[in-house]
């Protein structure tokens, strides 16, 4: 079975009324269940007709605005991977709105305890399309990773009944802030429903963070109070402003967890559809994601579902594009990942999905997880190899300068696979999981003591230095240098080839104590201190993208061919010898790239200079017509690079 030949599942209005349509192989019978405009009293409870795998029931009086869910009956044997359960309250999985958000409850997973009044109820809703247009996405600019929540929650300009929602993206003075740092688009982290993973309430802890979906296409209310209305309203006054909307999605696992996990949603309407199970035993979920379950976007009906949310989002919202958490799994059957799986092949094949923009993260936990590289040419990839390197330069590792290289080149030795003849990395230094920049710089480990797991949880090895202190300090020359090193960390990040990506509020060096699993802190350990920012850090951040926006070798992802497109020389103004290249002691590099400069139109060359040691080092740059600085971290005199930074210069014309 194609996932193109499946009908129309959910809720679709009809001239007839409203047809509600849900897909099981397994299920002996599915009641449609229809409550009270509170959500509260179930007023009705209707079989629905089957016809071959999926169950329909037509109603002439359930209109826009109707609460409903399904309830599933059939055999109950978990070690047979089925768990129907008739008193379960279970939400569609097209749902485009649900009335409430999801919260844990134990009762969710206790056999025979009714549900009804713990479960969101899906609405009943009318949509319609926004004029087609392409994407919004500038490759010479940057990808700027929002969520929502901790970003507006303490904005001062922002009312405080809007703070913490989508449609405060949209307040005049968080346009002027992106626009004020070049972003080209903003990444909206999980905003579709979610709900806590079941050992946080007893902690007194939320999912801030979203990573654990329940629903693909409704979003959650807490974030979208306006619902699928808001989300397209903020996205219209972003692209009037010139900016993109990419939505980060989770499709390789639910909510609903592992065995003892939840009976919410695709669980109880049909586990052995929607989840890997192991091919001997059933009743064992495949956790390739490290959450519990994985998806199985293999199987016709989920790819389907896949499909129609990407979809939704693009026609309904005008989204430009998505990023895909642990997508690895996309690619993934039983035989491992493929690049050439289904679902990817769709997704490119698709006219409504076929110019948008596709990122992945290239990698899940499962065997063969790692595919860095390995995905369709028209797929961006995060890259955590260019990320380390970049991390591991700065903090002072030896053998070091061939790895930066070939990261600010645009790691062709990864995307050059399969014919690929231009880079598609996502470069970043950091991203929601982990440090945030500042605190790269300021902790050399791991602080998660506040998520309740003896700073178990998070990742050991982060790549990071502390500059003589650990945590919070007022020595003011320790704090001085960590701002250094964070304007070097940007610097070099801002002078890489492809995409580049900064989460919100790393500009300004905003920290979280040093917690780098920050998911469940849905507190000040998150939210962005607007008043505590550094300004010096935004408006350097503010310059490097002028920069990127003035030369067109940043609009460029073409591999460099080193016949006159790039030079590698010392600050000495010596081409980089097999010597410098590979002593362990190279602390310096310049790179010298031929450009147009945008503000002339003229041909011109721009060199990039690095110094990550702890001295200042003379400089001379190839004879020609002259240079002009364009920006330092450091002033250190004529001729001569401050240590712990980088500097930006153009030949004059």
């Amino acid at each position: 079975m194609q996932s193109s030949t499946l009908p129309s599942l959910g809720a679709t209005l009809t001239p007839q009324g409203t047809l509600f349509s849900i897909w099981s192989r397994h299920a002996a019978r599915i009641d449609l269940c229809l409550f009270d405009s509170e959500g509260h009293e179930q007023l009705r409870r209707l079989p629905m007709v089957r016809s071959g795998d999926v169950h329909s029931l037509l109603l002439s009086d359930a209109p826009v605005g109707t609460r409903y869910g399904f309830r599933a009956d059939g055999l109950y044997d978990p070690d047979q991977g089925l768990w129907f359960d008739p008193a379960k309250l279970l939400v569609d999985p097209y749902a485009r709105e649900l009335d409430r958000p999801f919260r844990h409850d134990p009762q969710l997973s206790v056999f025979g305890v009714n549900t009804a009044d713990l479960v969101p109820k899906a609405v009943v809703v009318a949509t319609a399309p926004v004029p087609a247009s392409p994407p919004i996405f500038d490759t010479s600019g940057l990808i700027y990773e929002v969520a929502v929540r901790p970003f507006t929650m303490l904005h001062p300009d922002i009312p405080e009944a809007a703070r913490g929602t989508v449609g405060a993206l949209s307040h005049p003075s968080i346009i002027a802030h992106l626009k004020r740092i070049g972003v080209s688009c903003v990444e909206l982290m999980p905003i579709t429903a979610w709900i806590d993973e079941r050992h946080l309430p007893p902690l007194g802890l939320t999912n801030g963070w979203g990573y654990n979906p329940i629903a693909f296409m409704a979003l959650d209310p807490r974030l979208v109070p306006g619902g699928i209305a808001e989300l397209r309203d903020t996205v219209a006054t972003l692209h009037k402003e010139g900016i993109g909307t990419i939505l980060d999605l989770v499709f390789n696992h639910s909510g609903e967890s592992d065995r003892m996990g939840a009976t919410v949603s695709m669980r109880g309407i049909d586990n052995l559809t929607y989840y890997r199970h192991a091919t001997d035993h059933p009743g064992n979920l495949i956790n390739d994601t490290g959450c519990g379950n994985t998806i199985a976007c293999d199987h016709p009906v989920v790819r389907r579902l896949i499909l129609d949310s990407l979809k939704h989002f693009v026609q309904v919202a005008g989204i430009d594009g998505f990023r895909f958490d642990l997508g690895s799994i996309l690619g993934r059957d039983m035989n491992g990942f493929s690049r050439d799986a289904l679902l990817l092949q769709e997704m490119l094949a698709d006219p409504v999905l076929a110019d948008r923009i596709l990122i992945a993260e290239p990698w899940d936990i499962g065997p063969g997880g790692y595919q860095l590289g390995n995905f369709p040419l028209a797929f961006l990839e995060w890259n955590d190899r260019a990320r380390d390197d970049l991390r591991r330069t700065w903090r002072g590792d030896r053998h070091i300068v061939g790895a930066l290289a070939t990261a600010l080149a645009g790691s062709s030795d990864i995307f050059s696979r399969h014919d690929g003849k231009t880079t598609r990395s996502v470069n970043f230094i950091a991203a929601h999981d982990g440090f945030t920049l500042m605190d790269l710089v300021s902790y050399a480990g791991k602080h998660n003591e506040a998520n309740g797991e003896d700073n178990r949880d998070g990742h050991g090895d982060n790549q990071s230095w502390n500059n003589g202190v650990e945590g919070v300090t007022e020595d003011h020359a320790v704090l001085d240098a960590r701002r250094r090193d964070v304007m070097g960390l940007l610097s070099t990040l801002f002078a890489t080839r492809g995409a580049i990506m900064l989460t919100a509020g790393d500009e300004g060096g905003r920290s979280q104590r040093g917690n780098n699993n920050a998911y469940c802190q849905d507190n000040a350990i998150t939210w962005v201190d607007w008043a505590a920012l550094d300004d010096s850090l935004i408006a350097h951040t503010a310059a490097l993208a002028e920069i990127r926006k003035r030369f067109d070798v940043f609009r460029q992802s073409a591999f460099f061919t080193g016949d006159k497109d790039i030079a590698w020389m010392t600050l000495d103004g010596h081409p980089m010898s097999v010597q410098d290249w590979e002593s362990p002691a190279t602390d310096t590099l310049a790179m010298l790239l031929a450009t147009t400069d945008r503000q002339t139109g003229q041909p011109t060359r721009l060199a990039i200079l690095i110094n990550r040691s702890h001295a200042p080092h003379p400089v001379r740059l190839p004879q020609g017509k002259g240079w002009q600085g364009l920006l330092e971290t450091a002033d250190a005199g004529p001729h001569m690079l401050a240590a712990r930074s980088v500097g930006f210069h153009v030949e004059i014309s």
